[in-house]
């Protein structure tokens, strides 16, 4: 397993109220929402990661959500 830091992230509450809701429509804690958008954009930046925690997997598609919990 990687190894994992803490840290403290102040953030405006407008981006993470977008973020949280982002996060709930993908089926993903808001931690792992923002860690999936940062290591999008170190991939697409050309600056990710090497080795195997480096991949995440993919968001799940509606097909795969539970119609009883969706709202």
């Amino acid at each position: 397993m990687a190894d994992r830091k803490s840290f403290l992230l102040r953030i405006d509450s407008g981006v993470l109220e977008g973020v949280q809701r982002w996060a709930n429509d993908d089926l993903r804690s808001l931690n792992a929402q923002i860690e999936y958008l940062l290591r999008d954009a170190l991939r697409k930046a050309g600056r990710a990661p090497k080795g195997p925690a480096a991949t995440d997997p993919p968001p799940p598609t509606p097909t795969d959500r539970d119609p009883m919990t969706d709202t």
